[in-house]
C-alpha cells in the first residue's frame, strides 16, 4: 500500500468529526473538491470505501471506523514525536495531554493533581474531556484516539482492554447517604443513577433488607446527592461524591463488607511511557490516598 501523508490522515477524522465534505474542507481550510479528491485517494490506497456518501453527509462504514481510529493514533503519535524531540533537546516536558474522566475523577481527582502536573511540568497543557461512565465510557475515548489517559472504572474480572496499560489508582468505597432530618433511612425511596456500577453494588444491594428496588433515577451521582439533600430519598453512592460535609445529608460508612468499585488509569503502551501521564498517575494515587486515607 502507496503510504498516506498526514494531510490525508486529517481530512479523514475532519470528514468523520463533521459529518460532511463540505463542512470538513471548512474545517481543513481547503474545498469541497480538493477534500472529494483526498478522500477518494485514501480509498484507492488502502483499498476499501470508508465512507457513504448521501444526501445527509458522509457517514463513516466500518472501514472508515477503523481507519479514522488509526488516523487519529497516527496524527497524534506525529504531534508527540514532535514535542518530546523539542522536549528532549531544551530539557523541557511540553505538548498537549489528553485526559478522559467520569464526572467524580474529573470534580474531585484531578484538579490538585493537574496543579502537581503544573508544578512540574508547566510547559504542558491538560485538556479534560468529562465522559460517562457508560458503554465504551472513558476507555473508549483512549481506544478511539481522542484521549491519551482515561481514568476508568474497571471490575476485578475485566480484561486489559488489548494494547492498554492499566494502572490501578485506588479502591474507592460506596457509602449511604440520606437525608439528615430522618434518624434512619428505613423506608426512604432510593435513587439511583444510569452510570452506577451496579456490577460492583448489585450483589451486595441485594443482601440488604432496607434497600428497596431503586423508584426514581436522575442523571447523575451530583443530582441523586442534591434530591437527597432535599428529602427525596436515600441513595449508596461512591465517596468521591460526598468527600466533604454536604448541608442537609447524613452520610454513613457501610463497613468492610460494603461494596468498593476499582478506579484505574488507561492508556495506549506508548502514553503509558511518557512523562507527563506518567507523573500525572503518580499524582493522581496520591490525590486518592490523601482523600479516602
Amino acid at each position: 500500500m502507496t503510504d498516506l501523508a498526514p494531510s490525508e490522515l486529517r481530512v479523514l477524522v475532519a470528514v468523520a468529526r463533521t459529518g460532511s465534505f463540505t463542512a470538513a474542507a471548512e474545517a481543513t481550510g481547503t474545498t469541497q473538491s480538493a477534500v472529494s479528491h483526498a478522500v477518494r485517494g485514501v480509498e484507492r490506497k488502502v483499498g476499501a470505501v470508508l465512507f457513504e456518501r448521501g444526501r445527509s453527509g458522509a457517514r463513516p462504514t466500518p472501514a472508515g471506523e477503523r481507519a479514522v481510529v488509526r488516523a487519529r493514533q497516527v496524527l497524534r503519535q506525529l504531534e508527540l514525536l514532535g514535542a518530546e524531540a523539542r522536549g528532549a533537546e531544551e530539557g523541557t516536558v511540553t505538548g498537549t495531554l489528553r485526559i478522559a474522566a467520569f464526572r467524580s475523577a474529573a470534580a474531585v481527582l484531578l484538579p490538585p493533581a493537574i496543579m502537581g502536573l503544573a508544578a512540574r511540568y508547566p510547559g504542558v497543557a491538560p485538556h479534560v474531556l468529562v465522559v460517562p461512565e457508560l458503554g465504551a465510557g472513558t476507555v473508549g475515548e483512549v481506544e478511539e484516539g481522542r484521549a491519551d489517559l482515561a481514568i476508568a472504572t474497571l471490575d476485578d474480572e475485566a480484561p486489559t482492554p488489548p494494547g492498554m496499560v492499566v494502572g490501578e489508582l485506588l479502591r474507592e468505597p460506596y457509602v449511604l447517604v440520606y437525608p439528615a432530618a430522618r434518624k434512619e433511612p428505613r423506608g426512604l425511596p432510593l435513587i439511583d443513577w444510569p452510570e452506577n456500577c451496579s456490577s460492583y453494588t448489585r450483589e451486595w444491594w441485594r443482601s440488604q433488607d432496607f434497600l428497596p428496588k431503586a423508584t426514581l433515577e436522575v442523571a447523575d451521582d451530583g443530582v441523586v446527592l442534591s434530591m437527597v439533600a432535599q428529602g427525596v430519598g436515600m441513595a449508596i453512592l461512591p465517596r468521591l461524591t460526598v468527600t466533604g460535609p454536604v448541608p442537609g445529608v447524613t452520610v454513613t460508612g457501610l463497613g468492610a463488607d460494603g461494596p468498593t468499585r476499582r478506579i484505574v488509569s488507561v492508556a495506549t503502551r506508548a502514553d503509558a511511557k511518557a512523562a507527563a501521564p506518567r507523573e500525572l498517575v503518580r499524582l493522581l494515587r496520591g490525590v486518592a490516598r490523601e482523600m479516602l486515607g
